[in-house]
């Protein structure tokens, strides 16, 4: 068995170094199909299959608090306290809750990311640091020790990655800081960190308020033998007890377990499928491809296998040697094919962080190229099996008579089998990427309910030195922004603790004049605003009724609230919320009479699916409350109107920062079209791929139409030359050989139309995806179905054309 089959390997190479023509396109039309397959299953291997990097990744959960209107919501830190000393269900757990910070010292002032953690945040993860140690109990409380734990890349920044790094000190946000230690090189959880600092120094303001939710998240490891179910349970009865102890805080708050990796993953997971399937279509497509060019090499060979046939090989052999040809050649395109991902993958890495999760980890690795090898020797025997089975049905005695031809007619009859079933797929996938286009023209064209024209956000770490008071922080910022709006050019400028489809903002429960409910958890929820008085002008809003913020709207003034004509429409049916009051969040700010109404924004994103903001209020950063000083005016955003260039605006706002004081980092610049785009980057990822996919299978399919045509024309040379004998003229001949395409190319189109609008109906994963498009589009329909048959018609006139050319006394003696 082993020699017969080394002697079919012999010769099977031997074969293909004898058509270097036919060789060549069947291995790159694999390499492109098994290619393009490598390098999504690389990113899928990595995003969706590949462990966590973590000690027994799979006993990490995140635990999370859920309520009537959402079903997770950050946690309260002091039921995080009780869920530590009362679970059982858990070795270890720990909380953790991302900030922006300032560092000063050591080197230029820079803005880092920060995560606020409880003690024993990286032993809960198993993670060991590369120097030093994490947190003591003692450390993570009020009045610890101001320690520090930085992260692998900020060591080797700013510290030259010395071994005496332990100890030294930093300054963050305007305090002293000791080092601790130095976090392993590439670690990070749901986000990347700059520095770790004890979550328990944070201001008691947030940290012991058990009806705030701002944001804490909380994880814990499974002890061994205790599933995920059982720790729910545990954890749903604990938290029923703290909601009968604390009724005004945790009335209505649920709980939640679920496995850390589905939370870091996401929706990811469905995004890569969906591509994964495409790509798969874009392999069927190449090996419906090569099947064609090997059905057309074996009814060339027909004598070939007659002759063996006669001199004693019986089918089994012939066929299996087919088989080894087409496996051959599929491993060889493999070969080229994971080259190609390996280059395609390095240079499409940088442009996704962000838009997936871990996407740091994705390579073509040992399981990826495993994964290609099977792929390969699949589809080696998938398109191999077409010619493989019509030698084994054919007649040898015939072949011999025929001289080669006797397979034609049924060769020609599953080729274009072949020609229909790339045409229904490369129509699934061209559907796909045009629908997707058309939602993005649909979103860039969305009214966002502001003017998106000429805005730059930044922020301004304003330094520490003129914040250490509560109204040294409202001069200070004052006078940041009225330098600002004196630079020649700024048409106007002003703080808004949520720039529009950044990301940013918050949502808080609200009554409205005495109604407080009796549980805030199911209160209903709005987005919660801070801007200076010239926002709106900023912006391009409109003032509906009423007024909005003024400088006069200060900490000697009542507060006030503007909301958006969503909030009016909802709560105020009459039409007359002027005068009513809002009373707003956990700790209760107001009641604030409403002065006025705008129009509404979209916040979230371009589609405004957050339910959160569907109802809107605007309050004066300037009337916050001394204690909420420190923790909001912090996350002010500038946004700044101005006809200039962002490149020749930030030298200018920098000496306005700088006239104050040298130690202010600028940072987060962005024009509101860059942040525009990158709010639809959910759909403008897949919609990438499946363009270059659709334009690949485009690519692949006019091909196998072309060499569909070009061999039948080849084929039936005698024919064409008894038609044109008989009276047939050259332009009959054309259309002859464009119907029989044309014919094939509607029928795929018919199929394929039908499988587009069930699978686009069906998909959840690329449904959610489209907005202001149904899934039955006619455009896109009808747009994708006239290029497909204008680039069939191109395909195919070219050896239509040759046919219509032939001289019938030539084709007569052709043989």
């Amino acid at each position: 068995m082993i020699a017969a089959l080394g002697q079919d390997l012999r010769y099977a190479l031997r074969q293909l170094r004898k058509s270097p023509g036919f060789t060549t396109v069947a291995v790159v039309t694999l390499a492109l199909g098994i290619g393009a397959n490598t390098a999504i299953f690389s990113v899928v291997e990595a995003v969706v299959l590949a462990p966590l990097h973590y000690r027994e990744p799979d006993q990490l959960v995140m635990v999370w608090e859920n309520n009537p209107r959402f079903p997770r919501v950050w946690d309260s830190y002091p039921n995080f306290q009780d869920w530590q000393r009362s679970a059982r269900s858990f070795q270890q757990m720990a909380a953790f809750r991302e900030q922006q910070i300032d560092l000063t010292v050591p080197g230029a002032p820079s803005h880092l990311r920060a995560s606020q953690t409880s003690s024993g945040f990286f032993s809960t993860l198993g993670t060991g640091l590369a120097l030093g140690r994490e947190f003591t109990p003692q450390e993570n409380q009020p009045g610890g020790a101001p320690v520090v734990v930085i992260s692998h890349h900020l060591w080797r920044e700013r510290f030259g990655r010395s071994p005496e790094v332990l100890g030294k000190s930093v300054t963050l946000d305007g305090a002293n800081y000791s080092i601790v230690g130095v976090a392993p090189p590439g670690f990070h959880l749901i986000d990347d960190a700059d520095v770790y600092m004890p979550l328990g120094q944070l201001d008691p303001l947030l940290l012991n308020n058990r009806a705030s939710h701002d944001g804490i998240f909380t994880f814990a490891r499974l002890k061994p033998g205790v599933s995920l179910s059982q720790s729910q349970a545990e954890m749903s009865t604990i938290q029923s007890g703290l909601d009968r102890l604390y009724p005004n805080d945790n009335r209505d708050l649920g709980i939640y377990v679920e496995p850390l990796k589905q939370v870091i993953v996401g929706d990811a997971g469905q995004t890569l499928a969906l591509l994964l399937g495409a790509v798969g279509l874009v392999l069927l497509i190449a090996c419906a491809n090569v099947a064609n060019l090997l059905l057309a090499r074996s009814a060339g060979r027909s004598k070939e296998f007659a002759i063996r046939s006669a001199l004693g090989a019986n089918r089994a052999r012939l066929a299996r040697q087919l088989l080894t040809e087409s496996v051959i050649l599929s491993v060889i395109g493999a070969g080229l094919g994971s080259l190609l991902a390996f280059l395609g993958v390095r240079s499409a890495l940088p442009a996704v962080p962000g838009i997936l999760p871990r996407s740091e980890e994705v390579s073509v690795n040992a399981p990826v190229l495993l994964y290609t090898l099977i792929v390969s020797l699949v589809v080696g025997i998938l398109f191999g099996l077409a010619p493989a089975l019509k030698s084994w049905s054919a007649d040898p005695q015939q072949s011999l008579k025929e001289s080669g031809r006797g397979l034609i007619s049924v060769h020609r009859h599953t080729q274009s089998s072949f020609v229909v079933a790339q045409v229904a797929l490369t129509l699934l996938l061209l559907v796909g990427a045009g629908l997707l286009l058309r939602t993005i023209l649909r979103l860039w064209n969305v009214n966002p309910g502001f003017d998106t024209n000429n805005i730059v956000a930044l922020k301004v770490g304003v330094s520490h030195s003129l914040t250490k008071t509560p109204s040294g922080t409202r001069a200070a910022y004052e006078q940041l922004i009225e330098r600002i709006r004196q630079i020649p050019g700024v048409e106007a400028a002003d703080f808004t603790t949520a720039v529009p489809l950044s990301g940013e903002g918050g949502y808080l429960p609200f009554w409205l004049d005495s109604q407080k409910p009796e549980s805030l958890q199911a209160a209903p929820r709005m987005g919660w605003f801070l801007t200076g008085p010239d926002y709106l002008r900023t912006m391009g809003m409109q003032l509906l009724q009423g007024r909005f913020l003024t400088d006069h709207d200060d900490t000697t003034s009542p507060c006030v609230a503007v909301i958006d004509t969503n909030f009016a429409r909802a709560f105020f049916p009459d039409g007359k919320p002027i005068g009513h009051t809002i009373t707003a969040g956990f700790a209760a700010f107001g009641p604030c009479p409403v002065v006025g109404i705008v129009n509404h924004v979209k916040y979230a994103d371009l589609q405004d699916s957050a339910p959160a903001n569907q109802y809107q209020a605007y309050y004066s950063l300037y009337q916050v409350p001394d204690q909420w000083v420190p923790l909001n005016y912090p996350d002010a955003s500038i946004v700044v109107r101005t006809p200039l260039d962002a490149a020749k605006l930030i030298p200018a706002i920098k000496a306005a920062v700088y006239q104050s004081s040298g130690d202010q980092p600028i940072y987060n610049v962005q024009t509101m079209q860059q942040i525009i785009s990158n709010s639809m980057s959910e759909q403008r990822f897949p919609m990438i791929l499946l363009g270059a996919f659709a334009g690949l299978a485009l690519l692949l399919a006019s091909v196998g139409i072309y060499g569909m045509i070009s061999y039948s024309v080849t084929q039936r040379v005698q024919e064409i030359g008894i038609r044109m004998a008989l009276g047939a003229d050259k332009a009959k001949v054309l259309r002859l050989f464009i119907g029989q395409e044309l014919k094939l190319v509607l029928s795929g189109i018919a199929i394929g139309t039908l499988g587009a609008l069930l699978l686009t109906r069906t998909l959840r994963s690329f449904s959610h995806l489209l907005y202001g498009v149904g899934s039955w589009d006619p455009l896109t329909f009808a747009t994708v179905s006239l290029v497909l048959i204008a680039l069939a018609a191109l395909a195919g006139y070219i050896p239509a054309r040759r046919a219509a050319k032939v001289d019938p006394m030539v084709a007569l003696r052709y043989e």
